[in-house]
C-alpha cells in the first residue's frame, strides 16, 4: 500500500534536515544529533519508576524499572533499546517502555547496555544476557514474578533480545516465555531487496545501517557470527515463542521476515505482522501515528496472553 499519510508527514518533516556525512561521522557527534531528533513526549503514569544499577558483563549498567500497578506479582519484561548498537538510551525509549508496562500490565526494565564503538561487539549481547540473569536473581528484592519472563526490543534492541534468548537456550536458563521483536536487525549482509527498495528517503537509510555495522564490529568477518547476525545461525531450535513486527517501507523488512520464517522452520511458535505503510521506528511514534499505536496495542495484548 502507499505510505501511511501520518508517516508521510513525519518523513516530510525530516526531509529538510541536513544529513550527517557518514564517511567522517564520529559516534559521539551522531549521538548528539540523533538522540534529540524525536520529542521526548510525556508517557503513561506509573505507580513506580526506579533507576537501577544492574550487572553487566564487565561491570554495572544503568537501567530503569517501570511498575504500572501497586503489585509485587506482575510479570517481568526486559527491554533493550534500538539505535544501531551506537545511539539511543533510557530516555529515548522512556515513552515506549511506559506504554508497554501500562498496556501489558508488566514490570518493564529497560537496560542501557554498552554502546559501540567504545564497547564493540560482543559487549552489548553479553551485557544484555548478564543483566537479564541478574534481574531474574533479584526478583524477590525488586518485586516481580521472574518465572513469567519476556524480552522485547526494537531494531538493534530486538537483535539483542534474540541474542539473550540464544544464550539462555545454550546455558539452560533463565527460562524466557516470550519475545517481542520490533523490526529486528538480523543480518549484517545488508543486501536484501528491501535494502535496495528503501535505501534512502524513509529515515533509516542503507548508508546509515552500513555505518552502524562498521561501528559495531571490530572486524567485518564478525558479521558471520550468529550472535551478531542471528539469521546466520545454524540452529534456532529452543527459542521462545516470538512475535515479529516489520514495517513495509523499511530496509530491515526482509531480514526480519526471513528470521521469522527461519524460526517457524525450527519449530518455534512464531507470528509475523508486516505493518503496511509504516517505516522503521514507527512503534516509537505511537503517540502521533495511529498505525504505531495499533501495533503497540497488539504487542501488549500478545504479552498479556503469553505471560498470563
Amino acid at each position: 500500500m502507499a505510505l501511511d499519510p501520518q508517516i508521510a508527514a513525519v518523513v516530510q518533516q525530516f526531509s529538510g534536515l541536513a544529513q550527517p556525512d557518514f564517511t567522517r561521522l564520529q559516534a559521539s557527534q551522531y549521538r548528539r544529533y540523533s538522540d534529540n531528533l524525536m520529542p521526548l513526549l510525556p508517557g503513561a503514569a506509573m505507580h513506580e519508576v526506579r533507576e537501577l544499577r544492574v550487572a553487566g558483563a564487565a561491570g554495572e549498567l544503568d537501567a530503569r524499572l517501570y511498575r504500572p500497578l501497586d503489585r509485587q506479582d506482575l510479570p517481568l519484561l526486559v527491554f533493550f533499546h534500538g539505535g544501531g548498537f551506537v545511539v539511543g538510551n533510557l530516555d529515548t525509549h522512556d515513552n515506549l517502555c511506559r506504554s508497554l508496562a501500562e498496556q501489558a500490565r508488566a514490570v518493564v526494565v529497560s537496560v542501557a547496555y554498552r554502546l559501540a564503538p567504545e564497547s564493540p561487539y560482543p559487549a552489548a549481547p553479553l551485557d544484555c544476557y548478564q543483566a537479564t540473569c541478574w534481574l531474574v536473581e533479584q526478583a524477590a528484592r525488586l518485586g516481580y514474578d521472574a518465572s513469567r519472563l519476556a524480552l522485547a526490543g526494537d531494531s538493534a534492541g530486538a537483535n539483542l533480545a534474540i541474542a539473550v534468548s540464544r544464550q539462555a537456550a545454550a546455558s539452560k536458563g533463565p527460562v524466557i516465555r516470550y519475545q517481542c521483536l520490533f523490526y529486528p536487525v538480523t543480518d549484517g549482509r545488508c543486501d536484501t531487496a528491501s535494502y535496495r527498495l528503501f535505501a534512502d528517503g524513509y529515515l533509516l537509510s542503507a548508508e546509515m545501517m552500513g555505518w552502524f555495522w562498521q561501528q559495531y564490529l571490530e572486524r567485518p568477518e564478525q558479521a558471520e557470527e550468529a550472535l551478531a547476525s542471528p539469521l546466520r545461525a545454524d540452529d534456532l531450535h529452543g527459542l521462545p515463542p516470538t512475535r515479529v513486527f516489520t514495517a513495509e517501507y523499511d530496509p530491515l523488512r526482509d531480514e526480519g521476515e526471513a528470521f521469522a520464517q527461519r524460526l517457524s522452520e525450527a519449530g518455534v511458535c512464531t507470528r509475523l505482522l508486516r505493518c503496511e505503510g509504516m517505516i522503521h521506528g514507527f512503534i516509537s511514534m505511537a503517540a502521533f501515528v495511529e498505525g504505531g499505536a495499533k501495533a503497540l496495542a497488539q504487542a501488549a495484548a500478545d504479552l498479556r496472553t503469553a505471560l498470563s
